[in-house]
């Protein structure tokens, strides 16, 4: 069975989900997608902060992609008007326009998805998904647990 499941995960993993958006990395996408769901009218934008908790990466990943897509005219950062020292990410237009398509295309394939599964399974494997990210993430809460408890600083009685 472990190897049924391995052998399923890296198909997963090898899927050609992604689409190659204008050029851009899966990475750079994901994060003007999130930039885009989450800056609403008359907000000034998100901080590198804000990005990191929502995507769940470093804000040292963030500002590496966030310098990667500003290269690229795909965002923009401003001064916060209220505090200088706050950096805010926008989107440019082309930005907004990528992260569209992106947004389409996704859409689409889940539907599609949806469609070949049918939504019982649909559901089940979204079920699934989520589940096997909760035990990743108490995997990794216990690992971190036994590092913490074995830091190196064991008596040797």
């Amino acid at each position: 069975m472990p190897h049924k499941l391995l052998f399923a995960l890296q198909q997963l993993h090898k899927a050609h989900w992604r689409h190659a958006a204008e050029g851009n990395k899966p990475s750079e996408t994901t994060l003007m997608m999130c930039i885009a769901r989450n800056t609403h009218f008359g907000k000034q934008g998100l901080k590198v902060s804000e990005i990191s908790r929502l995507l769940g990466l470093t804000p040292p990943t963030v500002t590496q992609l966030i310098n990667s897509l500003e290269v690229k005219e795909m965002v923009l950062r401003q001064a916060d008007p209220e505090d200088r020292r706050v950096v805010r990410v926008n989107l440019t237009e082309r930005g907004c326009e990528v992260a569209k398509k992106a947004k389409k295309h996704r859409d689409a394939t889940l539907s599609k998805l949806v469609d070949y599964l049918g939504e019982e399974d649909s559901n089940r494997l979204a079920d699934l998904l989520i589940k096997v990210h909760t035990f990743l993430q108490e995997q990794d809460h216990t690992l971190d647990l036994e590092r913490l408890s074995t830091n190196g600083d064991e008596n040797n009685d």
